[in-house]
């Protein structure tokens, strides 16, 4: 087999565009590259400025250039009997068959194949399929990405290593991906077909590298194997130590695989206070800033203590994000340096493992909705099955539909079949459990300890002593939990997972089971299917119906960002409903009654045929539908909750996105003031529970966050102590804040003329001055729009690229590494971008704020906080709004220095800081950088000037 690897550049890419370079690569059948060939080629328009910016392709470049006839008569001969390959082909080889048809050859009707196809399969965790980003993983040398022949060389590099890969798999595992693709009658089949010949001929491989099990190979082996941390029998390892000694021979150790760990003073008070609290059990709000050290502050205590009492620890974050880090970062490092052996286990929310009964039976059955696009998914997954430890789909990268794809084949507990199940020992949820149970320490998340609440502590092991990271969102995650949160699509995943249409569904799954099956009583159940599968579509379009209707009552809120969940937003009160709000009940109420018969009749049906069954691959079935039939039921009852409105201290509220309209439907009903649940649930039960983050103070007082966390009682007997640790960075030498006190002021979420001309020329004053490398952050999306288009102009002749979030396309984490990447570029980004965006080093000199980050007064949870507290005769704003700013404007200070040798400027364009009465508390809860003020047009050389101090 003979690969020619393809890359044009192009003047654009519609059908009508010309072809501008050519690159191709040779590989051989042994896998060597024996040939690149490159060509420009002139076209016959002009190349748009863009290309040029993107490939560094200039008119002279091609001024002397073959024509597309000319270059043919050299590519034609050496695509002769070779299977094409190229990174997203199908844009190649169009540009391709199109100037081969224009120049009078045949069209090329050999073998296609794509790297990005390839690469998904082999490498189902990668973080990003880009070639740019997959070179860089791999170390594959790509000097000129966007040239043809720099473009082909890398991606012949990349193929050479998915065909290493793919060797190096189990057979069955390419058996598997051969039966996969067979019946595609696709390219990439005909390939897998190949591939399992040539490796039937082969010796067999070692067959100790994997477990094999019903025709998968995956790589633990069963979790019933799996051994505590210690023997039982041994002593406890800490008899006779005390902590100091623990932690002197933890920090030796440190130093030795780490030269440059240092102890740093606000690190050594925070293993000191975390270890009180735990061992005389107390309640902690402990503030440690960035650079403190926090993870290893909460976690070397805890193993201490979990270890020595033999109690667990829980540890709970706010992100999967943190609960990665620990996993792959800190846990490791603690493991090279505890003085014994420990476990700390990551245990998530049961949707994120993969149920590989489920995997089994869709693969079996080739269950799939998107033919092309599920079939890439299920081949990514039995890769990664012979490549994971955890079955947990954080490890994955599923494109596209890929999420819809797993939600059909993730873990639940209303179709686990327990002990009954025949993938039982090697089940990934059950895996995770039994590690939490047997480990030390448990690294779980604030959503997952509220689900554990609500199902009666059933879900995580026993525990007394919970630390919880990120803790200022605990009292936002506890209200979605303790309250109720339903999407349009919840309920149509659940129909359409039981019945899509004639084709596909569950429930004609086992209508098909059924009409072979010879049974007896068949004829019945079919007939319950057909009157249920009726049911269900009216209920369907009774759905979109309802969704519809409340869509349309969604004023649209002028802040948000396109796309964002919040840009429609409606707060409903009991007293003051809605007059369309009557008749969208009946709709609701029809609803209510064809579910509830629905599901009567499903589980009487699947009650029958259980009794009379004894099948196991009807069992999974029965299951997966008994469990379907109980989240259809538990959505009508939510439903119900939300239309009644009865609930005087519950705030009800829908939000909608432009982008997705009704189909984005949101709806929330959260208690008020969550302070008493989180005191009856955590304070009152546990002996010990650990809060910290970077923000947490208000003006150095922790008041705010022990009123609404429901710590005052804790607060007045003396079992909560609070400590806010000093900053292990020099804050004077390294961040300057400065505010321009005679910057124009604005009201509302949209800058007048004025006040835009004046933000862009300084904004775009202080990019020149800091090479761009500058972060922008707004309250409000209309205000970015307003400021992207100008400020792009302002700069454009300095070579400073404006990246705006929701403007320029991309996931948050996408703009950041283009920012990142790029030598000067200037972000913009609202509300998501003032918390957990980390950029350390030199990518980040300059951070800009333009308002002070109050809530709109205006959102349905902060209206109805401030009316209970005006009720408690409590000043809203003082309690409320400026805390909650406060505590946001410190995260969003928090984004410039990362690391001890960051040094950069925040500029607050508010002058509300230095005017208003409320200022005082923003300015005076930053850890201590230089502060000056003065005219907006001294501010740039000031800057310039500071930059060059050092």
């Amino acid at each position: 087999m003979k690969f020619a690897v393809l890359d044009f550049e192009t003047t654009g890419n519609q059908s009508a565009d010309e072809i501008i370079q050519v690159g191709l690569a040779i590989i051989e059948e042994d896998l060597t590259i024996s040939r690149v060939y490159r060509s420009y080629v002139k076209p016959g328009v002009e190349i748009p400025p863009f290309i040029t910016q993107l490939t560094g392709i200039t008119e002279e470049d091609v001024a002397d250039a073959p024509s597309l006839e000319e270059m043919l008569m050299e590519l034609v001969p050496m695509l002769d009997d070779v299977v094409l390959v190229g990174h997203n082909v199908a844009f190649d080889f169009n540009f391709l068959q199109n100037a081969l048809d224009r120049s009078g050859y045949l069209p090329f009707s050999g073998r296609i194949l794509d790297t990005l196809d390839f690469l998904k399969i082999c490498f189902p965790s990668l973080t990003s399929y880009q070639l740019s980003q997959v070179t860089a993983h791999f170390e594959i040398k790509h000097d000129r990405p966007h040239q043809a022949d720099s473009d082909a060389l890398a991606t012949a590099y990349v193929l050479i290593k998915c065909l290493d890969e793919l060797n190096a798999l189990p057979l069955i595992t390419l058996q598997r991906l051969s039966e996969l693709f067979a019946e595609e009658d696709s390219d990439l089949g005909w390939f897998f077909e190949g591939l399992c010949e040539q490796k039937e001929q082969e010796p067999i491989q070692d067959l100790n590298s994997h477990s094999f099990y019903r025709q998968l190979a995956l790589a633990v082996e069963d979790w019933t194997e799996m051994k505590p941390p210690r023997d039982e029998s041994d002593d406890n390892p800490l008899t006779g130590v005390d902590f100091q000694a623990y932690l002197d021979e933890i920090q030796k150790r440190l130093k030795s695989i780490m030269p440059q760990y240092e102890e740093r003073e606000p690190q050594s008070i925070m293993f000191d206070e975390v270890m009180n609290a735990l061992d005389q059990d107390k309640h902690l709000l402990i503030e440690a800033g960035t650079g403190t050290g926090k993870s290893l502050g909460y976690l070397i205590p805890s193993i201490y203590q979990s270890v020595k009492q033999q109690q667990k620890v829980m540890v709970s974050t706010h992100t999967i994000n943190l609960q990665e880090q620990l996993r792959e970062r800190d846990v490791p490092l603690l493991t090279q340096v505890v003085p014994f052996p420990f476990k700390a286990a990551v245990f998530k929310g049961r949707q994120h493992y993969l149920c590989l009964r489920k995997f089994e039976h869709k693969i079996n059955r080739r269950d799939f909705f998107n033919p092309k696009d599920d079939t890439i998914t299920a081949a990514q997954m039995i890769v990664w099955l012979a490549q994971t430890e955890s079955g947990d789909d954080e490890e994955l990268n599923l494109g596209g539909r890929g999420g819809d794809f797993w939600e059909t084949v993730s873990s639940d507990s209303d179709s686990c079949l327990g002990r009954g199940c025949p993938w039982f020992r090697k089940c990934y949820y059950h895996r995770a459990k039994h590690e939490a149970g047997i480990a030390d320490v448990v690294i779980t998340n604030h959503s997952k300890l509220f689900t554990d609440v609500k199902a009666g502590h059933q879900l995580l092991p026993a525990y007394e002593r919970l630390v919880i990271d990120e803790a200022h969102h605990l009292e936002d995650v506890a209200g979605k939990h303790l309250g109720l949160h339903m999407k349009y699509f919840s309920v149509v995943h659940t129909l359409t997972r039981l019945y899509k249409d004639g084709r596909s569904g569950q429930l004609i799954a086992l209508r098909q089971q059924l009409q072979t099956s010879g049974q007896e009583r068949a004829g019945d159940w079919i007939a319950a299917i057909d009157r249920i599968s009726e049911d269900l579509v009216d209920v369907k379009e009774d759905w979109d119906k309802l969704s519809e209707s409340l869509f349309s009552l969604l004023p649209e809120r002028n802040d948000a960002s396109p796309g964002d969940a919040g840009q429609y937003v409606l707060r409903l009160q009991p007293s003051k409903r809605p007059e369309e709000w009557e008749a969208l009940k009946e709709l609701e109420n029809r609803i209510h009654v064809k579910i509830s018969e629905s599901v009567r009749r499903g589980e009487k049906m699947l009650a029958e045929y259980k009794e009379d069954e004894d099948d196991y691959s009807a069992d999974s079935l029965i299951t997966d539908l008994s469990g379907l039939f109980k989240d259809l039921a538990s959505e009508r009852d939510d439903l119900r909750t939300f239309m009644n409105l009865n609930d005087e201290t519950t705030v009800y509220w829908m939000e909608a996105s432009g982008h997705f309209r009704s189909k984005s439907l949101q709806l929330y009903a959260v208690p008020v003031d969550v302070s008493k649940q989180l005191k009856d649930l955590f304070f009152d039960k546990k002996k010990s529970v650990i809060l910290t983050s970077a923000t947490l103070s208000v003006d150095k007082s922790f008041q705010y966050m022990i009123d609404n966390l429901g710590l005052q009682e804790d607060q007045e007997s003396g079992r909560l102590v609070s400590v806010q640790l000093p900053s292990p960075f020099n804050y004077r030498d390294q961040a300057l804040l400065v505010i321009p006190r005679d910057f124009p002021s604005v009201k509302g979420s949209v800058g007048d003329a004025v006040f835009v001309n004046t933000l862009v020329q300084s904004l775009a004053d202080a990019a020149v001055a800091t090479h761009g490398r500058m972060l922008v952050l707004f309250t409000s999306y209309r205000m970015l729009r307003q400021v992207h288009e100008p400020l792009k102009a302002a700069l454009a002749s300095s070579d400073i690229t404006v990246l705006g979030q929701g403007v320029d396309s991309g996931s948050r984490t996408k703009l950041i590494r283009r920012f990142q990447d790029s030598s000067a570029s200037v972000l913009l980004g609202t509300s998501s971008f003032w918390e957990g965006v980390d950029i350390p080093g030199e990518a980040l000199t300059c951070l800009a704020i333009v308002r002070l980050p109050f809530q709109p007064p205006n959102h349905p949870m902060v209206e109805a906080k401030s009316e209970l507290l005006q009720r408690q005769k409590k000043n809203p704003f003082m309690k409320l709004s400026v805390p909650q700013a406060v505590i946001r404007f410190k995260q969003g200070f928090g984004r410039l220095v990362r690391t001890a040798s960051d040094r950069g400027i925040v500029i607050v364009y508010d002058t509300r800081v230095i005017e208003s009465y409320y200022g005082k508390y923003f300015l005076y809860s930053l850890p201590g950088p230089k502060m000056e003020h003065m005219n907006t047009e001294k501010m740039v050389p000031r800057i310039s000037e500071w930059l060059h101090e050092r």
